[in-house]
């Protein structure tokens, strides 16, 4: 490590103001504080003095994504092993298959987003935001994975720049940029994104085979809806509780497996960077409003379906835990993060029900919820403004 230092320190002046290479500072410093803590000091006022900084949060995020990544390598090649040979096929030889399909998305993802974002400082004269470490990771898990690789560059170019540099980069983007850059495909290019077609990763040439070419549990689940036909277990094509769990099923990159999420989730909440009551309230919102149309009775397979299954199928999980509790975008107040994450898990379900021609939901609602955070911390610390002043009166 000293090593690296000293070359770092070494090169330092070429790009420092006065060198050869000076234009290209920003550049060089989002390398030097990638590889080291930076050792900026402040110059007035009071301040905590604190080793982790900003760049430091979003390694334990991405740190935090590292199980669903693992495991939707894994399953990228299981599913296709399943498609080609009906066999569930070999540890290695599935994650294999997953890593290659898998590598070149997240590259994508990455060299798009930070070359954009690198650009973007270095035209501004500032020091490069860190908030991509983790939206480069979070593009490519929200992702099918036989998604065309210019999809993905377009999405992530949409994402950072529409997203979020227009609003004024890190900490002043009102949408969270990975759904923004899912909703952009979903938008531009539905019938890659609609999540209601079984994805299988097949080799150049091959075809799709034929018991594969049917509809997930969610798309499934929304035709039979739209149908008026009833809940059955059928309808969840091999997604039962389990299996869904798990995550041995079609999906996603990042999304399938519920158990791998909430290792991400155990390890945010230890840390102190995701918000347990924002992950908390999410599901207890999707399982009331499923709970809510069980007990009324609808006709519907959407309307029927036992409502903890909303909480284990799709990206809901994903969404709770690594979307909806964003910094930038979500609720501050402490009570709103409660309203914040409960009205996204009810309005998940809302959006399954009513419109069967989008049956995740969760993207849709995360992203309309960004748009009321700032209202609801706004009513929460007005009612706290006046419950105080009511102290003072009395």
């Amino acid at each position: 490590m000293k090593f690296l230092r000293d070359q770092v320190d070494k090169l330092k002046p070429t790009f420092s103001e006065g060198g050869k290479l000076s234009f290209l500072h920003s550049t060089f410093d989002a390398f030097e504080t990638f590889l080291f803590v930076p050792n900026h000091t402040t110059q007035n006022g009071s301040h905590i003095r604190d080793g982790i900084d900003l760049k430091r949060t979003m390694f334990i995020v991405v740190i935090a994504m590292v199980p669903a990544l693992l495991f939707g390598m894994w399953n990228v090649g299981h599913q296709q092993s399943l498609a080609l040979t009906g066999s569930d096929g070999d540890l290695l030889g599935n994650f294999w298959v997953g890593l290659l399909q898998t590598l070149p998305i997240i590259i994508v993802s990455y060299a798009v987003g930070l070359g954009i974002e690198m650009g973007f400082a270095q035209f501004r004269g500032h020091a490069v935001n860190e908030g991509f470490l983790v939206t480069g990771m979070l593009i490519p898990l929200c992702m099918p994975p036989d998604v065309p690789l210019w999809m993905v560059a377009l999405a992530t170019a949409f994402a950072v720049v529409i997203g979020k540099e227009v609003f004024g980069g890190t900490g002043m983007n009102l949408l969270n940029p990975a759904l923004t850059a899912r909703m952009f495909l979903y938008i531009g290019y539905p019938s890659s994104m609609s999540g209601d077609t079984v994805w299988a990763a097949l080799p150049e040439g091959a075809s799709t085979v034929d018991a594969y070419s049917g509809a997930t549990a969610l798309g499934n689940l929304a035709s039979a809806s739209s149908a008026g036909e009833g809940w059955s277990n059928s309808l969840l094509q091999g997604a039962s509780i389990m299996p869904s769990f798990l995550g041995n099923i079609q999906g996603s990159i990042g999304e399938t497996s519920v158990v791998a999420i909430l290792i991400g989730a155990v390890i945010l909440v230890a840390a102190g960077v995701g918000s347990w009551k924002i992950m908390a309230s999410t599901f207890l919102g999707g399982l009331f409003m499923g709970w809510i149309f069980n007990v009324s009775g609808g006709n519907g397979a959407w309307m029927d379906i036992p409502s903890f299954y909303h909480l284990i199928i799709g990206g809901f999980a994903f969404g709770a835990v690594f979307m909806a509790t964003d910094p930038v975008s979500a609720a501050q107040t402490e009570t709103g993060k409660w309203v914040y994450g409960f009205l996204i898990g009810v309005i998940t379900v809302l959006i399954r029900v009513f419109n069967p021609g989008y049956p995740e939901g969760i993207m849709m609602a995360i992203l309309l919820m960004n748009v009321f955070a700032p209202l609801i911390d706004y009513y929460v610390v007005q009612s706290n403004i006046k419950t105080r002043l009511k102290r003072v009166q009395a």
